[in-house]
């Protein structure tokens, strides 16, 4: 690829250098043509002089002042080739010395070219005038317009208008409602092709007769074949802009931005096929390569032109749709990157076409497909194919979508638009999303393929060396992210489903609610173990396809393990302990814990350590090595009990009657009637203090649900004590004053000291209380 870039690059240099003095005869190319300055024999004397030189190799050629060749050196000596020794460079400068020498051989000839095409053709004519293969391409523009007329008034509106109309729906979602009803209208309008072109030559038939002559006949099937290939690539295009629907449109347009890229897409394919054909006619009927060679290339100019002009009046709504109507910052940055890049490289790309085509086309070498035409052919096939495999990607995920859409609209209480489009999940979190992404990458490497095969078709792309490697490469990652992609999918999709519906809980509370399943805990720790194998594996897979010997690879690892094992044994310790820890089911994410005194919930687990959020927002991080004993308070089940202070008169057997009836009446609660194991008892007195008895009941719950059932049972209690008359025992410190001293006798100060003193004993009762019940909240 780089020596055909080069030597293209010298061909735009080499033209330039013909416009200047000539190096052979240090003369204008003026001088080389008839008519300017020379005589016919020399003219012919040195143009077989030229042609002789460049077959030789004969580097300088001498003439005198009339243009008459006097003498010229033999070839010279070839030496020995040496091996890389400037082979690229020479290959380049015999190219562009083949190329100056056909070049200036095709000017000389082009007169004569051009009178022998005109004689051939006035020959090949029926009535011996060139005007009649014009006349012939009129009158065939007029039988198509009779004929798309018929096509539209007759096939179109009354046959089958009411099929396509009744096809068409008001908001259609995805490639499966758009797909079936865009590949439809293209047949019908394929099959309205054929009408026209029939109706077309049943006119001609019946006005004009049969054609007799064969060089007619030839015309008029080139005419024939550029009408169906124009009329069927608008339909193509027509297809994936949906210019005159808009709820059909799958790209991002607008309707006025679609219309107008339509119809200069349209326009440049038609003249694109009439170049080609008429290239075709010149050198099928004309029977002459130069004048082939200078209208084909000269068509090729004006059919790049346009194309630029193409990408100038649409960039800005092109560009729009690849960021798929977002604003650059939004956008990712590939499709940032590719907003920008498209047009300049459209531009250079149209450019280079149009120079290699002209450099084959002069030098003679056989002329595959167009490169500009192959490029907008592969455009074409890459969008369609990639729509009709989307077709069948959605198609075939249907339910799983659909079971998608209804958990979402299930968690998502304002309904949406029915006409919008379905719900899409997150980027790559679904297979539906892989797969999409995977077609689209297979049609972009299938086009550039197409593309490289054919620009260059004699090149043994399979089976050079480097490009076997980089092809291998290539299709080893390309299967590495399927795999990569595939694989976390599915894990995230197991880890959704053994979450199930856990309702997180609110910031601040007290926690130790429900937590995740064991699979649940372990799968994220086995996914990012697997993620990081399937990433190195297939990074020494590349590295051996690239010839890199990755023996030395691993022992090094092994050197660099013990090295790490013997300097970082408390890592090791760690991974370790987690490792058992995790295995033996000790916690799981989302449990509420107690480690050495550092309380709170599992909120994150890595490798080597794990990390707790306390209920007041606190986030501490715990190597698992530095656990020694682990307290989990979201298992099974939970007693929560409740010290109640009454004074000393209160009915004790009364207190245990009426709690009693309390808690089988709650058992009944619509909101903490089902988060009991036990239901609320009482356990009698506990505890005698100088201003209060101490009533404890308790009540079993599931984890996490006692302090919601805590909250009521304390406003329940409060209530029921209130209508029964019991009455509550506030904490009381009894102060003995000294020396028979009166409160009266008391300064400030002492009954500040005094005041201290009993806000002490209070608070250290409470410290108390909580130590005893072990709840810190």
């Amino acid at each position: 690829m780089i020596h055909l870039f080069l030597r293209t690059l010298a061909l735009v240099l080499l033209m330039g250098t013909l416009a200047g003095p000539h190096v052979a005869s240090a003369q204008g190319l003026g001088s080389l043509l008839p008519g300017a300055g020379l005589s016919d024999a020399a003219s012919t004397d040195l143009s077989d002089a030229i042609a002789e030189a460049a077959e030789n190799g004969v580097s300088v050629i001498v003439i005198d002042s009339d243009g008459r060749v006097v003498t010229q050196n033999g070839p010279a000596p070839v030496d020995a080739e040496v091996p890389g020794s400037g082979s690229t460079l020479m290959a380049i400068q015999d190219d562009a010395v083949a190329f100056r020498s056909a070049l200036v051989d095709r000017l000389l000839n082009l007169p004569i070219a051009f009178n022998e095409v005109i004689y051939i053709l006035r020959a090949t004519s029926p009535d011996g005038t060139i005007f009649a293969y014009v006349q012939a391409l009129l009158i065939s523009l007029a039988l198509f317009a009779a004929g798309m007329v018929f096509e539209a008034q007759v096939f179109g509106k009354r046959l089958v208008k009411r099929f396509v109309v009744a096809r068409i729906q008001a908001a259609p979602s995805g490639y499966v409602e758009k797909m079936p009803f865009l590949v439809f209208r293209f047949f019908m309008g394929v099959v309205g092709t054929l009408v026209s072109m029939a109706v077309a030559y049943i006119l001609g038939w019946l006005i004009f007769g049969a054609l007799e002559d064969a060089a007619m006949q030839f015309t008029v099937t080139l005419i024939n074949i550029g009408y169906f290939l124009a009329r069927v690539v608008a339909g193509l295009w027509r297809m994936i802009l949906s210019p005159y629907l808009s709820q059909y449109r799958i790209p991002l347009f607008n309707d006025h931005d679609a219309r107008k890229l339509h119809l200069w897409l349209s326009a440049v394919t038609a003249f694109g096929f009439f170049a080609i054909l008429f290239g075709v006619w010149i050198e099928e009927l004309g029977l002459n390569s130069e004048v082939h060679v200078f209208l084909f290339s000269l068509l090729s100019l004006l059919v790049m032109i346009l194309n630029i002009a193409l990408v100038a009046a649409n960039s800005q709504a092109i560009t729009g749709a690849i960021l798929n109507g977002k604003a650059p910052t939004d956008a990712t940055w590939t499709l940032r990157t590719l907003a920008r890049v498209w047009a300049p490289m459209a531009v250079v790309y149209f450019l280079f076409a149009w120079s290699d085509q002209t450099y084959h086309l002069v030098i003679g070498d056989p002329l595959g497909v167009p490169l500009l035409a192959a490029a907008w052919g592969i455009l074409t096939t890459i969008l369609v194919v990639y729509g009709v495999i989307n077709f069948f990607i959605e198609r075939s995920f249907a339910r799983a979508r659909r079971v998608r859409e209804h958990n979402t609209m299930a968690e998502v209480a304002p309904m949406r638009d029915p006409a919008a489009s379905p719900v899409a999940a997150p980027r790559l979190t679904t297979f539906e999303g892989l797969a999409q992404r995977v077609a689209g990458i297979l049609a972009f490497v299938a086009g550039i393929y197409a593309f490289v095969t054919i620009w260059r078709p004699d090149t043994a792309m399979m089976g050079e060396r480097w490009s076997d490697r980089l092809l291998d490469i290539i299709v080893i990652l390309f299967i590495g992210y399927i795999a990569y992609n595939a694989f976390r999918i599915w894990i995230d999709g197991k880890i959704r489903e053994e979450q199930g519906e856990v309702q997180e809980a609110e910031l601040g509370d007290e926690g130790g609610g429900s937590s995740a399943t064991r699979l649940a805990t372990l799968l994220p720790l086995f996914r990012n173990v697997v993620l990081i194998v399937i990433v190195l594996s297939i990074l020494l897979i590349a590295l051996m396809e690239m010839g890199v010997n990755v023996g030395p690879l691993f022992a090094g690892a092994g050197i660099v393990g013990v090295a790490i094992g013997f300097g970082s044994q408390s890592l090791v310790r760690d991974i370790f302990s987690g490792a058992f820890f995790l295995f033996d089911d000790a916690f799981r994410k989302g449990e509420y814990i107690d480690v050495g005194g550092v309380k709170g919930t599992v909120e994150n687990i890595s490798v080597r350590s794990f990390q707790l959020r306390h209920h007041l927002g606190a986030l501490h991080t715990i190597p698992f090595g530095e656990i020694q004993v682990l307290t989990n308070y979201s298992r099974d089940w939970v007693i929560m009990k409740l010290p109640l202070r009454v004074t000393y008169d209160t009915d004790v057997e009364q207190v245990r009657k009426l709690i009693k009836k309390l808690g089988v009446a709650l058992l009944d609660d619509p909101v903490i009637g089902e988060n009991f194991i036990q239901p609320l008892k009482s356990q009698g007195v506990i505890e005698m203090q100088d201003s209060a008895m101490i009533i404890r009941v308790k009540f079993m719950t599931k984890p996490g649900d006692q302090w919601l059932v805590r909250k009521k049972v304390y406003e329940e209690i409060r209530a029921l004590f209130e209508r029964e008359g019991i009455k509550f025992a506030h904490r009381e410190v009894t102060v003995r004053l000294a020396d028979g001293k009166a409160a009266e006798d008391l300064t400030d100060e002492d009954r500040k000291a005094v005041t201290a003193a009993a806000q002490a004993s209070i608070e250290e009762e409470l410290l108390e209380d909580a130590a005893e019940t072990g709840d810190d909240r």
